[in-house]
């Protein structure tokens, strides 16, 4: 029988082992780059606003470029690179199509977190309708080049017609404030949403500052259908819309529900 020198051994020893981490971390790659830039998502992004209803700028091609570069960004106009309505809270609005063909719009207002995750292509950037006449408000049925698509939205940010009471979370306690400082407002929110479906937040809409000098955030903790609780937090300034809450703008919801577990913090709750 030959024998292999011992240095030898050791050199095909090292050798396999180098070769068997490259291989790993090349597999690692791959599979990362196919989940930021596959085709998991459901929806196809056709068109980007951003601003106010009043006003408001396409930022498409800008959202590419943050695609191309991140899956998940903070939404400001640093970030987005266009202040359409300086001084007043904006947010970006993205318009895409579900696989049955029709038309969704997802709000994120300013200071929220945009994930691409349930886009298709997000990492690609090659999405987009340069032939989008929208605007703000979607198309119509009376500005549509194609077959007429009823414009529906989902309780991502979105917003669904008339349907005010369609939403799929049942509102159980709101709180705004810091962690270590703040009040109960589930009245307070009852009496704007039956006024509004949609409202820029701040001390003033309260009528309270229960931590002064810090940035506070609204947080809204609803029961899921599956029953679970989930906490929905929009930031000082920002835009609160009811369109994903259930009976939003009657008064159906949180009777002193007792069900809520009463806990601030996010690790506690499946956040939205």
């Amino acid at each position: 029988m030959t024998k292999i020198p011992v240095a030898k051994f050791f050199q095909t020893i090292r050798f396999t082992i180098f070769l068997t981490m490259a291989l790993s971390l090349l597999l690692s790659g791959f599979l990362n780059g196919q989940d930021r830039d596959g085709d998991s998502g459901r929806y196809v992004i056709l068109n980007a606003q951003y601003g106010t209803e009043q006003r408001n700028v396409d930022v498409t091609p800008r959202l590419r470029e943050l695609a191309r570069r991140d899956r998940q960004f903070r939404v400001e106009y640093e970030s987005i690179q266009a202040d359409p309505a300086p001084g007043r809270p904006k947010m970006l609005r993205v318009f895409a199509q579900e696989p049955d063909g029709h038309e969704r719009a997802f709000d994120f207002p300013d200071g929220s977190i945009f994930d691409g995750a349930q886009f298709r292509g997000w990492g690609r950037g090659d999405w987009g309708d340069e032939h989008w006449n929208g605007g703000w408000n979607g198309r119509s049925a009376d500005n549509h080049d194609g077959p007429r698509q009823d414009f529906r939205e989902d309780h991502d940010g979105d917003r669904r017609g008339d349907h005010h009471d369609s939403g799929e979370f049942v509102i159980l306690s709101a709180q705004y404030g810091t962690e270590r400082r703040h009040v109960d407002v589930t009245r307070r929110l009852k009496e704007l949403a039956r006024r509004d479906r949609r409202f820029v937040m701040d001390n003033r809409t309260f009528g309270v500052d229960p931590d002064y000098g810090h940035r506070k955030v609204l947080r809204i903790y609803a029961r899921g259908p599956e029953g679970r609780e989930h906490m929905f937090e929009y930031p000082e300034h920002g835009w609160v819309d009811g369109a994903h809450f259930r009976s939003w703008g009657s008064d159906e919801w949180s009777h002193g529900d007792d069900h809520w577990s009463g806990r601030w913090n996010v690790e506690e709750h499946d956040r939205q």
